[in-house]
């Protein structure tokens, strides 16, 4: 179940829970990777959306404003900032997410994952 820890302006979801949000709600739900494109190449959510957090301001006009995003990298960290700065930038907390166990976690969980520069 998604966690809110005090002062934070998302949840917190597991890499489990994340495939349940976005299989219950594939059209209202988007995956936003934000590791290095060396790390992306070698296996990430399918359908993920890839944007390194460093690209993430440049680029937030490809972040949706009107689904729930969650936000995952290599271990929670980086797709917390990136959290952080979508709800700085706007971004309303009920639809921001930090799949904090990260993306080993989602391929080693079995959920559906690509390779290389695959969608």
């Amino acid at each position: 179940m998604a966690r809110q820890d005090p002062g934070e302006p998302y949840f917190r979801v597991d890499s489990t829970e994340g495939q349940s949000m976005l299989a219950a709600d594939p059209n209202g739900t988007v995956v936003i990777d934000v590791r290095r494109d060396d790390e992306w190449v070698t296996g990430h959510v399918a359908g993920a959306i890839h944007i390194p957090v460093d690209d993430l301001t440049d680029r937030i006009d490809e972040v949706p404003t009107d689904r729930k995003v969650l936000f995952i990298c290599a271990a929670g960290v980086r797709s917390g900032l990136a959290c952080e700065m979508a709800a700085a930038l706007g971004y309303a907390t009920e639809n921001l997410f930090n799949i904090e166990d990260g993306t080993p976690a989602w391929i080693a969980g079995g959920h559906p994952t690509s390779y290389g520069d695959d969608a």
